[in-house]
């Protein structure tokens, strides 16, 4: 790490990477799924020559902390020059502190799927957005499942309500929508008996669910448990299969997700990652899911956007970013803006695996 902080950055044989990824908090119950993924990335970049020749190197953050706690020890990292980039799977909150102190000063590239509208200099999503995510659930269950009417149950931050927001602009034009209530509780909420019975005074046939990680978990065994599987279906486009392992396979009737990624993902570029993770961490290796994959897809993005500028000079990564297009696991990907571009697809829950039932939208292939 000596060598990182002293050598100027396009002369040092290392890349390090503040990695921020949740190690506690509601979300920290996939945090080692992001590592485990990551750490894919890593492996292969290097073995591929690395970055402009420099071994990455991560060094991980924890991002279930809170958001100022987190932005302030990135800050530090980045200005003693001990991490050259900064990456990872951490919630909107922690992006809204961290993306003002790292703009302008190093590429910075936020993985998870997100409520849209970032656009700090320097910043890459690399996550789905609800233009190409929600909405398209919403008319697919609208389609297929007749469900039209819906109750929003979200964590009471910005992606839940952004979310619930671009939701409720959908409902105003569209008659495959209408949202009758929205619930927002505490990020960490254990009792969610409140939250079922607005759900069950609102009417609706299906709940939009916002929530992260474990209180996830623990709204699907209540939800289960109060018998409402039986009658509404819940749609999520956070849900993967840790949380899924957490809810039990009695919990997960009726329950839907949407995501650039899953596990079964029955393409050739999906089931080649899954091969590749399962050669490098083995079967006791943590769940593959769509939020672990979004951090190799992160550093992925990041060695990309470096190869066809030829240099970590932020200006030029920018420059680097205007319709880069290349092959993931989650097919042909391409930026545009600073956004990455990709397929979503939809699937239900069938017991402890999700089950993919059709392609959303349409990724850049």
């Amino acid at each position: 790490m000596q060598g990182s902080m002293t050598l100027p950055r396009e002369t040092s044989d290392r890349l390090e990477v503040a990695f921020v990824i949740p190690r506690s908090g509601p979300a920290g119950i996939f945090g080692p799924s992001c590592e485990a993924s990551g750490r894919l990335a890593v492996d292969e970049i290097n073995d591929d020559g690395g970055v402009l020749g420099r071994e990455v190197r991560l060094r991980i953050v924890d991002g279930g902390r809170a958001p100022g706690q987190v932005a302030r020890e990135v800050g530090e990292l980045v200005g003693t020059g001990a991490v050259q980039a900064v990456t990872g799977w951490h919630i909107s909150a922690v992006r809204q502190e961290l993306a003002p102190v790292v703009a302008g000063r190093v590429p910075y590239i936020y993985t998870p799927l997100y409520e849209g509208g970032e656009n700090t200099p320097g910043v890459f999503l690399a996550g789905e957005t609800p233009d190409r995510q929600l909405l398209p659930a919403l008319r697919w269950m609208s389609r297929e499942l007749g469900v039209r009417t819906w109750c929003v149950v979200g964590d009471d931050y910005v992606w839940p309500r952004a979310s619930a927001r671009t939701a409720r602009w959908y409902a105003r034009i569209s008659p495959e929508v209408r949202i009758l209530d929205e619930v927002f509780v505490p990020l960490g909420t254990e009792d969610f008996g409140p939250a079922l019975q607005r759900v069950v005074r609102s009417g609706a046939q299906g709940v939009l669910m916002f929530l992260v990680g474990s209180d996830a978990v623990r709204f699907n065994r209540a939800f289960a448990a109060a018998g409402l599987d039986r009658c509404h279906e819940r749609l999520s486009p956070l849900m993967e299969e840790n949380m899924l392992l957490a809810t039990g396979a009695e919990n997960t009737r009726g329950l839907y997700s949407a995501a650039g990624f899953f596990e079964t993902l029955p393409t050739g570029a999906g089931l080649d990652y899954s091969r590749r993770y399962m050669r490098r961490f083995g079967p006791q290796a943590p769940a593959l899911n769509s939020l672990g994959e979004s951090c190799y897809e992160g550093l992925t993005l990041l060695a990309r956007l470096a190869e066809r500028s030829r240099s970590m000079d932020l200006p030029r990564l920018c420059g680097a970013a205007n319709a880069l297009t290349y092959e993931s696991p989650r097919g042909t990907v391409r930026m545009s803006g600073n956004h990455l571009l990709q397929s979503v697809y939809i699937a239900r829950a069938e017991g402890l695996e999700f089950d993919v039932m059709d392609e959303l939208t349409r990724g850049a292939g």
